[in-house]
């Protein structure tokens, strides 16, 4: 997943992990949403993150964090 839509550089935004080929850090994303700002404020506000970069990335935390979650 890190390769394929992130990128850790420690000379781009001190090493934090950012959309790759972008200086748009995925936290971004996060805060955004956790602020009840909507996807598409993020993506109007960051037009060099695309919507299916984004959703993905969004999708693969949703499975690492559902992962080993016990069944209800």
């Amino acid at each position: 997943m890190e390769s394929q839509y992130l990128s850790r550089d420690p000379d781009i935004m001190s090493g934090a992990l950012c959309f790759k080929g972008t200086r748009v850090l995925v936290q971004t994303l996060f805060d955004y949403l956790e602020g009840s700002s909507s996807l598409e404020e993020f993506l109007k506000d960051f037009p060099s993150v695309s919507r299916e970069v984004a959703v993905a990335v969004l999708e693969a935390a949703k499975e690492r964090l559902f992962a080993h979650a016990p069944a209800a």
